[in-house]
């Protein structure tokens, strides 16, 4: 056996597992963790996360703030605890669907329906892997969801990132718009209506041909879904890479991290001055292209005024 200690658990990690010590003095029944975390989401859910603060949550409960930071020392603790409430546990039906792919599917749509309801956990930053037990257990699922597949373990955690990460950019968008909608009274399709009102106005074919191309087919006005056609090419892409592992074919190398860029080379002077100039020169060049296209159409136009 090792004699190396293993770490402590920061106390809002040990908060969320019920393993920290509870407060020596202070207000007895009246006050604990989970009232402090329930008045804090209740804040959040109302008024998002900018609303919450030791002061705010105190005073929604009656009490001082002195009295809360007893029981919860900071306010990155109070974000985790928030996080971890908020999130819950993952729906049992997914259990009930048949085939991995089925049971990734409807943990994804359910994690989607999280940020709907709790729009705020999206302004939480991501800070490191999930060591909560409502985090876990979500991860979990999905790696149990993996399991009669013969992808390995790395595979496996590979594919449930995958699936968090769509879910998230779903939820940034979807909770996005339900927030533009809250905030201008205008409904869903008023909003993609007047979205591809403005494309009409400053997309051109000379400048941004492709786009225009999907402005014109109509993409920006379909009801159809673009996330879960995503989520679904992504399950292809597994299948296919499990049919290889299936015939037997060695697995590819894996890649490394993307890691920052040393921060001795990006603030250094001269690298910073290059960047600028870089951006100057683009914005010169679109500046010069918006000019060109404009000496085009008019030259067009007075050719067909000759004519």
């Amino acid at each position: 056996m090792s004699d190396i200690e293993p770490p402590e658990l920061p106390r809002g990690i040990a908060l969320a597992w019920g393993v920290a010590a509870n407060p020596q003095r202070g207000p007895k029944r009246e006050m604990s963790v989970e009232k402090i975390v329930e008045a804090a989401v209740e804040l959040a859910d109302a008024d998002g996360i900018g609303a919450v603060s030791m002061a705010a949550v105190a005073a929604r409960l009656g009490f001082t703030p002195m009295s809360l930071y007893r029981y919860v020392s900071a306010k990155d603790d109070l974000l985790l605890l928030m996080q971890e409430e908020a999130t819950g546990l993952p729906p049992e039906e997914h259990r009930q669907e048949e085939g991995w792919r089925a049971k990734l599917r409807a943990l994804f749509d359910a994690q989607t329906r999280l940020y709907l309801a709790h729009p705020w956990l999206l302004s939480i930053p991501i800070t490191g892997s999930p060591i909560t037990p409502n985090s876990s257990a979500w991860l979990d699922a999905a790696l149990t969801s993996l399991e009669a597949t013969p992808l390995d373990a790395t595979d496996r955690v590979a594919v449930a990132l995958a699936v968090t990460g769509s879910a998230r950019w779903y939820g940034i968008v979807i909770a996005g718009y339900a927030e533009q909608a809250r905030s201008t009274g205008m409904s869903p399709d008023q909003i993609t209506v007047h979205e591809a009102e403005l494309f009409d106005r400053v997309i051109t074919a000379e400048e941004f041909p492709a786009l225009r191309g999907a402005i014109e087919a109509g993409v920006f006005l379909s009801d159809d879904d673009p996330f879960h056609f995503g989520i679904e090419r992504v399950f292809d892409g597994v299948e296919a890479y499990i049919a290889t592992i299936d015939r037997g074919e060695p697995k590819p190398e894996a890649d490394s991290w993307l890691v920052s860029e040393p921060a001795e080379v990006a603030e250094d002077k001269k690298v910073r001055e290059a960047r600028k100039a870089v951006r100057v020169a683009e914005k010169a060049l679109r500046d010069a292209r918006k000019l060109e296209r404009q000496a085009v159409r008019d030259a067009r136009e007075r050719a067909a005024r000759r004519q």
